[in-house]
């Protein structure tokens, strides 16, 4: 309520400034001194909305001085006692009307309505895809607009014209259009948006902006069927919510359909009727929602879901990225947020691999190989951490033991009086350094083929990241994340996964962090890791670390030994674990150097110490 009281001045400036950034929020963190008098009162009238608020947040009520009017009386008096998150009716509440509702101008206001679907402790809510199941169903009731913006709680618009460039997309039906242009424009199902946030470090220190998930990978799905939904900052037509272009699927009731027409005012007895038994608990029951209409049922990632099976029914989607971001977003700030967003996503994935609409065959059958290929290599990313935490230890492991698991090279070299140095050659000289010449002579032709495929594929990915905006700094931080969700959440997420497919409980992996406060925010603008919390996923982590650095000590101990015979079979695994000690070096400095609150969690290096020393033993025992 407080909200729409101060929209109604503040659309107003915008308007009249040219404001693009529509977060006040925002808009006042880039603007500390207001410049001139009309800001000033905007900002003083935000500053004490605020204050309301917060009040209200930290008494847990709102109070009577609050409450001016009848209306926000009966409005209010709707939170009894019994009211929790988990067990509570419906809730909707008009507050601003367009047919009735002015601003300070006189121009009308948009609709605004607050919606809270009823929940009980005994009925399914399915979570995220549940409420916006609720919010189509009771927008239909009350206006059913064609087109409809999914929008997280954490993000604004940072550009009004969003809007048209929508509408140039799905009402392209000019002279000029072609007969292709407008039979795709009729099947279109939805207008993605790349995901853009604001406050992350220089560094992307978490990889938190995902610019291979929403922006190079969405140019390669746009060139086939269109993007996949990513959650937010997209356009839907209601009518994809109802079977495919060619195959209309009817609601249980005319009013929900994408063809109603609503012909009362919102606030008229029937309508409100309507719209709170469609946002009750257990409306949905013995009805087709969530299955073969509205947003899809049967996995933690509800979005790819959709758009997945939006795709498999025939609906084309489009990658729309404008130059400057259409939605801004808050992104995690402590590793263990982002690592428990990653296993969320990761545990829905599965969901969809191992259901009756996966990729590998219901996919190839409705969208074709290439499609079914690129919602595939998303759908399986916890499998990569087979791959990773293998690499992250056996030949580490295998290097204590003086065994060789890679193709081996021949080394030459020859002594200087005061140093000894040995340098790379594929052959042919490169250069000399020392007045130390040294020649390498492959002995087996897999090493090149090895070597060309591990630094092609971080070259080409180098490119990419480049291509598109990244800066090295941030593409290394990109690649560090990878090996580390490899080891984290990719891998918790696959063994969840699969405790929670034969039946066993997995509460026990769920670790809630703690509220983010100042200096959190300041140590992750310096680029540290925020580890804090003890969590289990910290575990593998910080074991790979160790048993990573005191492998490439024994092989520089090999190499200075000089034994020739066991550098040439040893030397790709010195070269993987001195990868992976640069990789692991925020691990060691909040082992070791930091005191901060971030620092890694004792109880984690403890654990973590006892299991890369019982690896350790075990590998020198058997190697004796």
């Amino acid at each position: 309520m407080e909200a729409a009281k101060f929209a109604t001045h503040w659309l107003p400036f915008c308007r009249k400034n040219n404001v693009v950034d529509r977060s006040p929020e925002s808009y006042f963190a880039r603007n500390n001194s207001p410049n001139f008098e009309a800001e000033k009162m905007i900002k003083t009238m935000y500053d004490n909305m605020k204050i309301k608020v917060d009040n209200v947040v930290e008494r847990g009520k709102v109070g009577d001085e609050y409450m001016t009017g009848e209306e926000e009386l009966r409005a209010f008096n709707k939170w009894t006692e019994g009211f929790t998150r988990q067990d509570h009716p419906t809730v909707i509440q008009v507050l601003l009307e367009n047919r009735k509702d002015k601003d300070i101008t006189g121009h009308l206001m948009p609709n605004l309505i607050y919606v809270s679907r009823q929940k009980s402790r005994i009925s399914p809510h399915h979570f995220k895809a549940g409420a916006l199941n609720a919010l189509l169903r009771v927008s239909a009731t009350m206006t059913n607009a064609p087109i409809i913006l999914t929008l997280d709680c954490d993000m604004y618009s940072n550009d009004p014209r969003t809007p048209l460039r929508v509408l140039c997309y799905l009402l392209n039906s000019s002279s000029t259009s072609t007969q292709a242009q407008l039979d795709r424009s009729t099947e279109v199902g939805y207008i993605q948006f790349p995901q853009h946030f604001h406050g992350i470090n220089k560094n992307d220190t978490y990889a938190c902006e995902y610019k291979r998930l929403f922006q190079i990978n969405s140019v390669g799905f746009d060139g086939l069927a269109g993007p996949n939904h990513v959650g937010t900052g997209c356009f839907f037509c209601r009518r994809a919510f109802f079977g495919g272009p060619s195959t209309f699927v009817p609601p249980e009731i005319p009013e929900l359909g994408p063809f109603h027409v609503v012909d009362k005012p919102i606030r008229s007895q029937p309508i409100l009727e309507l719209a709170h038994v469609v946002a009750s608990c257990n409306y949905e029951n013995q009805t087709k929602w969530g299955f073969e209409i509205g947003v899809r049922y049967g996995s933690l990632v509800e979005d790819y879901f959709t758009g997945y099976r939006l795709h498999c029914e025939g609906w084309k989607s489009i990658f729309c990225s404008p130059k400057g971001a259409a939605f801004l977003g808050d992104a995690p700030i402590t590793l263990v947020d982002v690592l428990n967003q990653q296993k969320r996503w990761s545990i829905g994935l599965l969901d969809v691999v191992f259901s009756k609409f996966s990729q590998v065959t219901f996919g190839i059958r409705s969208i074709g190989l290439l499609m079914a290929i690129a919602y595939a290599q998303v759908g399986f990313w916890s499998f990569w951490s087979i791959p990773i935490t293998m690499y992250a230890f056996l030949p580490q492991l295998a290097l204590l033991k003086g065994i060789s698991i890679f193709p081996s090279i021949k080394l030459e070299w020859r002594m200087c009086s005061r140093n000894r140095v040995f340098l790379i050659f594929i052959d042919f000289y490169l250069f000399d350094i020392f007045k130390v010449k040294n020649m390498l002579q492959v002995s087996e032709s897999w090493f090149l083929l090895y070597m060309f495929l591990f630094l092609g594929a971080y070259l080409q990915d180098l490119l990419d990241f480049l291509f598109y905006g990244g800066t090295v700094q941030r593409w290394w931080s990109d690649q560090r994340m990878w090996n580390i969700r490899g080891l984290t959440c990719y891998l918790f997420g696959f063994v969840e996964f699969f405790l929670k497919s034969v039946g066993i409980p997995t509460q026990g992996f769920n670790v809630t962090s703690k509220v983010l406060d100042d200096e959190q925010s300041k140590r992750y603008m310096q680029g540290f890791f925020e580890f804090g919390v003890p969590s289990p996923m910290f575990v593998p982590l910080t074991t790979a670390a160790f048993v990573n650095l005191v492998s490439f000590v024994w092989g520089l101990v090999w190499i200075f030994r000089g034994s020739k015979v066991e550098v040439e079979g040893l030397f790709v695994q010195i070269f993987l674990a001195g990868f992976g000690v640069v990789n692991s070096w925020p691990i060691y400095e909040g082992v070791v150097w930091r005191r901060d609150k971030g620092k890694l969690h004792i109880r984690t290096t403890m654990i973590s110490t006892f299991l890369a020393s019982l690896l350790v033993a075990a590998a020198s025992f058997a190697a004796s």
